[in-house]
């Protein structure tokens, strides 16, 4: 069981607030303007009464009247300028805050979110973390805190006035008020534990929903409509039991905090009548009492509402300040050395092991010797698991070897800024990732300031020119979420056009047409065929048949190079090489195909 936050972590927050002391003091200012206004409102309501009503003083009445208007009108340009420029601080500081989060998250290696340090649950825990747990600490910073001061001052200011008016009957106040507002309070906790289970059940509701939405073409090919539309019904009642029972537990809330607080005033009414009737008190001034009195139990109740707001702030303060504490294990050296210029894309492989941080004891690359050639074509192919993909993510850097060293023309990879080494790479996967936006925005991931003309030369040598132009609003039309609309080709296409742009002097291929059809994978292979050209290429396939050309094939098994050569060289020398290659080509028949490997 998660214990209780410490409400101090939002002191770290503060700091957020520097850059904004004028608007923080003018909010202040315009706070102790608005309690002390709602103050003399008291001593306005007694004058009124004693010096109008009860002297039955026209003048008197019209002049106190005229007084408690003016008070009301300090009170309602002060309450809208602290309501503004406090919601402004609160919205500024979240603002800040998500920047502040999301800017880091992009600092951190693919690693963080795949582990379980954090006890994340994937990317949307994150994002759950940048939007709601920022909305709460606007909410305490944009209206909770404000809220806490202005009842604690007016709190003060009714007792005081209190004591002042009826010292007496002050002490009775004083005691019964705990007696009035803790029965309340105790209620208010049941109500919002309440409250938090419908939320609970209508975010399982919104979850349930969107996974069935999501997989609906899944959910219909299996015919799990019936099934759905039963468990989203139970879901659905679940959810309106819970809000009923809210419903009843704040309709008897309501009751009892109207009930108990009428009774309150009802036995200072009758204690202070009894003193108005003896001489010792007037009507205003026990009207002035009540009025403080009320003042006083809405203020507590008010703070007994903000400390639960302040629990709630400080355990989103907790989640975000875990992400902005997590430091990536890839960074930048202080003195990163400079790429040569043009970058000829050599690279080697010296002496490498490597194993996933989540995997220690089983090593992903071992003792690992590789040189090659700048502009050299390698294929990387083996049984799953073989480590080739794993080759790759180091040479992108999103991870370090636990020995050896990875260089690009002979320096370091750790010496280099991983930004700047990053751009001389282009990536091009087995499912490309698109972005919800245009095709132009897609397109220009490989170069943001690339030309209408740029993009259209891309696309041509991509292969994906015809069928952009066919699309609605051609380089202009949305793609939606994930690209969803385009077929598996038609994203591989964009992805190498994406790459294209980048230019980059080496350029990595994981299994980039592995889910393709087959005349998709001949539409893409012609266009990896031109990416390819004059770069340094490193191409992982399972598809024997599409790397036959390479320059070199690198046999890969339990993290080992076993075997290196030609297609012909490695079907005399490696067993392995041989056994995968029988088990994809007709028959058996791999001899057939080392005249290919020699176009």
């Amino acid at each position: 069981m998660r214990s209780r936050s410490n409400p101090r972590v939002l002191f770290r927050l503060l700091g957020l607030l520097k850059p904004y002391r004028l608007r923080l003091t003018l909010a202040g200012i315009a706070l102790l303007i608005a309690s002390g206004s709602v103050l003399l409102m008291g001593q306005g309501l007694r004058l009124v009464i004693d010096q109008g009503f009860m002297a039955e003083n026209a003048s008197r009445l019209n002049q106190a009247l005229l007084g408690v208007l003016v008070v009301v009108s300090i009170l309602a340009v002060a309450s809208a300028g602290r309501y503004y420029l406090i919601t402004w601080i609160g919205e500024r500081l979240a603002a800040d805050l998500r920047r502040q989060v999301f800017d880091h998250i992009l600092t951190l290696e693919p690693d963080f979110f795949e582990r379980d340090s954090l006890a994340l649950k994937g990317a949307g825990e994150i994002q759950s973390r940048l939007t709601a747990d920022t909305g709460i600490i606007q909410t305490l910073f944009g209206s909770s805190l404000s809220v806490a001061l202005r009842n604690a001052l007016m709190l003060i200011g009714a007792i005081v006035l209190m004591v002042l008016t009826q010292p007496w009957l002050s002490a009775l106040v004083l005691l019964g008020i705990p007696a009035t507002v803790l029965p309340i309070l105790w209620y208010g906790r049941r109500v919002r534990r309440l409250s938090r289970d419908s939320q609970d059940r209508i975010a399982e509701l919104g979850r349930y929903a969107g996974e069935a939405m999501t997989g609906i073409r899944t959910v219909q090919a299996f015919g799990h409509e019936d099934t759905d539309r039963q468990a989203y019904g139970q879901r659905v009642e679940s959810a309106f039991d819970a809000a009923v029972e809210r419903t009843q537990q704040r309709a008897w809330l309501t009751g009892i905090a109207m009930l108990v607080v009428f009774s309150a005033v009802g036995v200072m009414l009758w204690q202070g009548g009894h003193e108005v009737l003896a001489g010792r008190m007037s009507a205003g001034e026990l009207s002035a009492f009540v009025f403080y009195a009320v003042l006083a139990a809405g203020a507590v109740a008010s703070l007994a509402e903000v400390a639960g707001d302040v629990q709630r702030a400080a355990g989103a303060a907790e989640r975000l300040l875990e992400l902005l504490d997590a430091e990536p294990h890839i960074q930048p050296p202080d003195h990163p050395r400079p790429l040569p210029h043009p970058t000829r894309g050599a690279i080697a492989f010296e002496q490498v092991s490597f194993a996933y941080p989540s995997r220690p004891e089983s090593p992903a690359i071992q003792d690992l010797d590789i040189s090659i050639a700048p502009g050299e074509r390698v294929a990387l192919v083996g049984p799953s698991g073989a480590g080739k993909s794993t080759l790759l993510q180091l040479l992108l850097r999103f991870y370090d070897p636990d020995s050896g060293r990875v260089t690009l023309d002979g320096i370091d990879l750790r010496e280099l800024d991983p930004q700047v080494l990053r751009r001389e790479i282009g990536l091009v996967s087995q499912e490309p990732v698109l972005f919800t936006g245009s095709v132009a925005d897609n397109l220009r991931y490989g170069d943001p300031s690339a030309s209408l003309g740029a993009l259209e030369k891309a696309a041509r040598d991509a292969n994906a020119l015809d069928f952009i132009e066919a699309l609605p609003h051609g380089f202009n039309t949305s793609l939606g979420p994930g690209g969803i609309q385009l077929s598996g080709g038609q994203r591989q296409r964009l992805a190498i056009a994406r790459a294209l742009l980048r230019n980059p002097r080496v350029l990595l291929l994981d299994e980039a047409t592995s889910a393709l059809d087959a005349e998709s994978e001949r539409i893409v292979q012609i266009a990896l065929d031109r990416l390819m050209r004059n770069r340094t290429s490193l191409v992982v396939a399972h598809r024997l048949a599409t790397v036959i050309a390479a320059d070199r094939l690198l046999v890969f098994d339990q993290g080992r190079v076993v075997a290196a050569g030609t297609h012909r060289e490695l079907l005399d020398t490696s067993p392995l090489y041989r056994h995968l290659a029988a088990l994809q080509f007709a028959h058996g028949d791999v001899d057939a195909l080392a005249d290919d490997s020699n176009m």
